[in-house]
């Protein structure tokens, strides 16, 4: 620490590339060791990176707390949140705020050998001249105050770091025991679902909120670990139906299960929702690329006789973009799918008499949604959610059928089979053949260019939006179960490893990619990713084939 003092002191009033000396040093600290990964060129770079080790002979975390993948997944969540509090005051000292979800993050890692944490520190000048005495008096003095103030064990507050523990594991014990309870997804009682505003995930207070409440019919119990019993409403397997009128609370129930595939933290008040791991948001998304994917079973006979048993454009339409996502979704690995009408295509969804009366099937590519959910469910195992308030048809395909009525949820499944025998629709079938299961697709990557004379093309993320590879750009903006900058990051990682692995070589299908990059990050983790220092959190391998989807310099051809 005095080394380091000194140094600093040494280097005030000098250029700010004279920072460049503390690259790669290690300076040992009472009770840790700082190093510097990344130093800023100058005052107006991205922050620099530094890397704090603490010892578990100082650190003393007991091992119990680490016996569990999400227990160390809970104390790192944990650990990242109190660092994240603790340097507020600090403006010039920073690590990555956490949303409400927990999740695996490279800002803090924790084994039995030792605790790692790695925060940003904007290291101080005056124009283009180094501060060196206010920089000693930030690394040497604040710095290390928060340090040991934090991150050992004895520092912690332990009834609220135990509830964040208890928490993740009690809710990782229901996703576990979803499959053999015939459920996709589960919501406790108590849980509150509307958030304080469109731009927070913060839960909304209650009052007004309404606490959620599972109707009789669809109650069942689950005995955790931590929490004893806890009762809830259990969604079966099947075609579920969310109706109800405007404002009630659907698509706030079903934007609570695109994140119940997320542990939630303490207060979230989404903590005990649970959804199945798998479960993929669909969405009509015009505009998209899609390459070489498979949309026959919804989409055939389009004029100008293109293929759609290999359907590829450039400028995706609502109907074939959101055929394209679930065929992209099952090839991933999706056994959920959540549709919210509000953002489908509606021809793509129903096709009613009058509308077949008018327009005979052999003038029309689209075989509707609602003709094909029950053979994604019968056929294949695949479950749909389904936010629904405009048309009664669906009642015909339906397992359940749950009305909001003021956030308050009632099964109305068999008044929904009363009225659709009362009220027949008189519509046809338009489903003349089973559901083919997407065949493999192998991405070729033969128009990539991620050389550009002698320098690599980098491959980063831009914000919750967009990675970029050399001047191409992936829009994201419509895959809704990314929750944090970090998974971005982590996606564009993930990206370049796979090309660099050769995982990507026109030999390799997308399943087996998938595959490869899971082993990966379970033997690895997300830091495994790390070629430099970044912020990186845990994705999905959805997500992961929703980037190669989207990437328009990629090619797929069929195996």
């Amino acid at each position: 620490m005095n080394r380091l003092r000194s140094l600093l002191h040494r280097l005030d009033g000098r250029g700010y590339g004279g920072y460049k000396e503390l690259l790669h040093q290690e300076f040992h600290f009472p009770g840790f060791h700082l190093r510097f990964l990344r130093v800023q060129p100058d005052p107006f770079a991205p922050p620099s990176v530094v890397q704090i080790r603490m010892d578990q002979q100082v650190a003393k975390y007991p091992t119990a707390l680490m016996e569990l993948p999400v227990q160390r997944t809970a104390l790192r969540d944990f650990l990242q949140r109190r660092f994240w509090q603790a340097l507020r005051p600090y403006p010039e000292l920073s690590i990555d705020p956490p949303g409400n979800e927990i999740l695996d993050r490279t800002g803090c890692l924790i084994s039995s050998d030792e605790v790692v944490v790695r925060l940003t520190v904007q290291l101080p000048a005056s124009g283009r001249r180094i501060r060196g005495y206010q920089a000693a008096t930030l690394l040497c003095e604040q710095l290390p105050a928060v340090v040991m103030e934090v991150l050992p064990y004895d520092r912690q507050p332990l009834d609220r770091l135990q509830k964040h523990l208890e928490v993740a594991i009690d809710a990782e014990t229901i996703r576990s025991r979803l499959a053999e309870m015939g459920l996709v997804a589960f919501i406790a009682n108590g849980s509150i679902l509307p958030r304080e505003s469109g731009i927070s995930e913060n839960p909304m207070p209650s009052p007004p909120a309404v606490p959620f409440q599972s109707p009789p019919e669809l109650e069942c119990e689950f005995e955790v670990p931590h929490h004893g019993r806890i009762r809830g409403m259990g969604i079966p397997e099947g075609v579920t139906l969310i109706v109800g009128g405007g404002f009630h609370g659907k698509s706030t129930l079903l934007r609570a299960l695109e994140r119940g595939v997320y542990l939630h933290i303490p207060g979230d008040g989404r903590e005990f929702v649970v959804t199945n791991p798998t479960a993929v948001k669909i969405r009509a998304e015009d505009g998209r690329c899609v390459h070489n994917v498979d949309i026959s079973p919804f989409i055939a006979h389009l004029p100008m006789k293109i293929d759609t048993a290999h359907f590829s454009t450039e400028n995706a339409s609502g109907s074939t973009s959101q055929a394209a996502n679930i065929i992209e979704a099952l090839e991933a690995g999706a056994e959920v799918l959540l549709i919210d009408e509000d953002t489908s295509a509606t021809n793509f969804m129903i096709r009613d008499a009058r509308m077949q009366a008018l327009i005979a099937k052999d003038r029309e590519p689209i075989t509707p949604f609602i003709d094909r959910v029950r053979q994604l469910y019968e056929e294949h195992g695949v479950s749909t959610i389904l936010v629904m308030g405009g048309s009664g048809d669906y009642f015909d395909v339906a397992d359940t059928v749950i009305a909001m009525v003021e956030y308050r949820p009632l099964n109305v499944t068999e008044q929904a089979r009363a009225v659709a025998q009362q009220y027949p629709t008189h519509r046809k079938v338009e489903a003349e053949t089973p559901f083919p299961f997407p065949p493999p697709r192998v991405p070729n990557p033969s128009r990539l260019q991620l050389r550009r004379g002698k320098r690599e093309i980098a491959i980063k993320a831009k914000g919750m939006e967009t990675i970029v590879a050399g001047k191409a750009a992936i829009d994201l903006r419509f895959v809704e179960q990314l929750v944090e900058d970090g998974q971005l990051n982590a996606l564009a990682a993930a990206l370049e490893l796979a090309l660099r692995k050769q995982w990507i070589d026109g030999r390799h299908t997308l399943n087996e990619i998938l595959h490869l990059l899971r082993d990966f990050l379970e033997h690895r983790g997300v830091e495994g990713l790390a070629t430099a220092p970044h912020n990186f959190a845990t994705f999905r391998m959805q997500e992961f084939a929703a980037v190669l989807n989207r990437w328009r310099a990629l090619q797929m051809r069929s195996s």
